[in-house]
């Protein structure tokens, strides 16, 4: 090869590599109709910077495993591609999986040691559903082990940093999934919540994170954690890409019968929600009490107040809220996460018999096979119940949440709430994750979408600012308000950018 054919060559490269960075589902369908890159190409692409920023460079510990048949996969989908063309709505597209769902023959350990060579028979419904779409399980991402708190923090994947702040976590428990789709490590990435771990790494990494309606989208698969407020779904770089996840994975599960609720709720397709006007004239309520008032809130709350500028001179109507709704006494005194936990993980841990080393929680505890970094919450739920009167108490509240909630926006007549998902900024590493709002969603079953809404001022250790998102919560069962406002909101704002950590490869 001469001189020029190699410099030509290595142009049309840097070329190639920049337009898939950053890249959006309907770009990468794009340039493959163009015959610009292939799914062997976009594969290659991603294992590169996997391989540059996660196991080397910044080392952010955001993977736990990588899709030994990735590229196999994707030679079979170039072949598919050649004869009849997209093989679906996500053909191609490197998909990122938190290591606490199933995947058929792919080792999966909710980041604990104690699941170490645990390798399902079956693929969670989510799964199916994205590879029947033609997406390809990239790798396994880190959490926070058994998604139990929210810094990403495992035995088995260690601390996660986050690229925007390597000082900092990514906030958790999916913090790995949204650590790496915010490093392109892949396209997209597939999260679960039970508390807030959907919405707080994609604050934390300036991210679209939608946590839908509970009963929309199906659970089966998830190793679980709490079946009242469990939930899955996408974290994405934007709103379009994540409604195309979402589209493909609502659907009727009969072995997770509380997506039954979704029949007659459900649209065919959400896509036709993403409206560039999405915000004008929607009546967008703020909730007072979720602002911070010490000093401490000072940098989110100036974030906030000027989307909420915005929002108005983009023909957003914005009303203020009055009642008092205390986030943190929801969590201590409502969630019954933790009364759920023991019931819910034995009868998983019971069914897997010889599988893996342990079937109970106390089997589990007595184990030492997991971080002591979760030790005083599984003791904590070990001793919890869902027989007891506190539980059923909590239940009750939950109710009582769910209509006041309604009642505020139907009095208020507004199409949904917004707040920042965090008070603060994400916690540096070695502390807790603190001052959050986004629970309320996770409670109450209501949907919400996060969506990146700034940046702090720049630090030596955080060099573009720290990312801080913008949470809206609608009705259950109308997602398609969230998505217009999301979609109308991040057209204006657009807030997402590359993290400094993790810049393009040089060829």
């Amino acid at each position: 090869m001469n001189r020029k054919m190699k410099s030509d060559t290595m142009k049309n490269e840097k070329m190639k590599n920049e337009k898939i960075l950053e890249a959006t589902i309907g770009v990468i369908h794009h340039l493959m109709g163009e015959g610009l890159i292939t799914c062997r190409s976009l594969i290659e692409f991603y294992l590169k910077r996997i391989e540059a920023y996660d196991r080397k460079g910044p080392m952010l510990k955001s993977i736990i495993q990588v899709n030994p048949k990735a590229l196999e996969i994707a030679d079979r989908l170039d072949e598919k591609f050649s004869k009849s063309g997209l093989s679906g709505p996500l053909h191609g597209i490197p998909i990122l999986l938190k290591d606490n769902i199933l995947t058929k023959g792919f080792e999966t350990t909710a980041g604990s040691d104690s699941l170490r060579g645990f390798i399902p028979t079956e693929d969670a419904y989510c799964v199916e559903k994205l590879m029947e779409a033609g997406g390809i399980i990239l790798a396994k991402t880190n959490l926070h082990e058994f998604a139990l708190l929210g810094e990403t923090l495992s035995s088995v994947g260690g601390q996660t940093q986050n690229p925007y702040d390597l000082t900092r976590t990514p906030g958790g428990s999916s913090g790995g999934t949204a650590a790496s789709v915010a490093a392109n490590f892949g396209m997209v990435g597939i999260g679960t919540d039970t508390v807030t771990s959907i919405r707080t790494p994609a604050s934390a990494c300036s991210l679209v994170g939608f946590r839908t309606t509970t009963g929309l989208l199906s659970r089966r698969g998830v190793i679980p954690y709490s079946s009242t407020q469990d939930n899955v779904g996408p974290i994405t770089r934007t709103v379009e890409d994540a409604v195309k996840v979402m589209d493909v994975l609502v659907g009727f599960d009969p072995k997770d019968p509380i997506t039954a609720w979704s029949l007659k709720n459900r649209k065919e397709s959400y896509l036709e929600h993403l409206k560039i006007e999405g915000l004008r004239e929607k009546r967008i309520g703020v909730l007072k009490t979720f602002l911070g008032t010490e000093e401490k809130h000072k940098a989110v709350n100036e974030i906030m107040y000027r989307r909420l500028e915005d929002m108005k001179n983009h023909g957003a109507n914005i009303i203020e809220i009055d009642e008092v709704i205390k986030v943190q006494s929801l969590i201590d005194d409502v969630s019954v996460h933790y009364h759920e936990l023991k019931k819910e993980l034995d009868q998983f841990l019971g069914k897997l018999g010889d599988q893996v080393s342990i079937n109970s929680l106390s089997e589990l505890i007595a184990s030492g096979k997991y971080h002591r970094d979760i030790d005083e919450n599984l003791k904590k739920a070990e001793k919890l119940s869902t027989d007891s009167k506190d539980y059923h108490r909590r239940l009750t509240k939950r109710e009582e949440l769910r209509n006041l909630l309604m009642e505020v926006m139907a009095k208020y007549e507004v199409d949904a709430l917004v707040y920042a998902m965090q008070k603060i900024p994400v916690v540096k590493i070695g502390k807790k994750a603190d001052d959050q709002n986004g629970a309320i969603s996770s409670i109450a079953g209501f949907p919400s979408m996060v969506l990146p809404g700034g940046y702090t001022e720049p630090t030596k250790e955080a060099p573009g600012g720290v990312p801080v998102g913008i949470e809206f919560l609608a009705r259950p069962w109308d997602e398609a308000a969230l998505i217009e406002i999301g979609f109308g909101f991040e057209q204006f704002t657009k807030c997402r950018k590359l993290p400094y950590s993790v810049p393009p490869l040089e060829d």
